[in-house]
């Protein structure tokens, strides 16, 4: 569930992503149960390390690229990646304007995750798209 902590409580939604705008992450550490996934929205290492230390599961870096979902966020970079990596311990999830032309320069960076939108959504086969994405990882 996307920014929306009380839907996924209710829903007994097994995680909650959380921007830099939402409920904070360790207040939502507290109110949640242990089992509850909370990732967080970073766009520089600082607030990745604070997302971490704050008790999120993982972190999401981004906008990568340009894309019409996130236009109001700040760009980030593969150099991001990079740096988040050099200074958490969790999974770094990359995020913004990510499809199969940019991929492995994310991937190359350290992304152990991606979460797309248009790649998938808008492509002829979202099935087949999603799954060539995914193969990225493997081979």
């Amino acid at each position: 569930m996307n920014d929306h902590v009380d839907v996924a409580l209710a829903a007994g939604a097994e995680g909650v992503h959380l921007g830099q705008k939402d409920l904070p992450v360790a207040v939502v550490r507290r109110l949640a149960s242990a089992e509850l996934i909370i990732g967080a929205s970073t766009n520089n290492a600082g607030e990745a390390q604070r997302g971490q230390a704050d008790g999120a599961d993982y972190v999401s870096v981004g906008r990568l690229y340009e894309t019409e979902s996130k236009t109001d966020t700040r760009p980030a970079s593969t150099d991001t990646i990079r740096a988040v990596k050099a200074v958490v311990s969790v999974p770094v999830s990359a995020i913004g304007g990510i499809n199969e032309s940019n991929i492995d320069q994310v991937i190359a960076a350290g992304a152990d995750m991606v979460a797309v939108i248009s790649a998938v959504c808008s492509a002829p086969d979202p099935a087949d798209a999603a799954r060539t994405l995914s193969r990225r990882f493997v081979d």
